[in-house]
């Protein structure tokens, strides 16, 4: 089964290095640029997992975070965070929100892939 990820990042480099790291392990990948195009994406997408940054413009992670398990359609999906964040605080704050795990950048792919094969399963 090929997983379909949405990856929500404000910085391009980030994003296509997602892109290349996720699509390499035979990942379908579709992107956003912050949480308000990552909640666009989402209504006509239905990821098996969701990797998020925190820190973004319009809309960040938390608020991202929070809209996506607002909505039942996608309650069961997991939402990992991706970010240069690694307070405790941020960490429990995510995980209220509604985040299953947390991921410090820079990441090594192969340890991401390993992540949402883990999750999704």
């Amino acid at each position: 089964m090929t997983l379909s990820i949405l990856t929500v990042d404000d910085s391009r480099t980030m994003r296509d290095m997602l892109r290349i790291a996720l699509t390499s392990a035979g990942m379908n990948v579709q992107q956003a640029e912050d949480g308000v195009h990552g909640l666009e994406v989402l209504s006509g997408f239905r990821p098996n997992v969701i990797v998020t940054d925190i820190n973004m413009p319009r809309m960040d992670g938390f608020g991202f975070i929070e809209a996506v398990r607002a909505q039942s359609a996608y309650n069961n999906v997991p939402i990992l965070v991706l970010t240069t964040e690694s307070g405790q605080a941020l960490k429990d704050r995510a995980r209220s929100s509604g985040a299953t795990g947390w991921i410090v950048k820079p990441f090594e792919p192969e340890k991401l892939v390993s992540a949402i094969r883990r999750v999704a399963a």
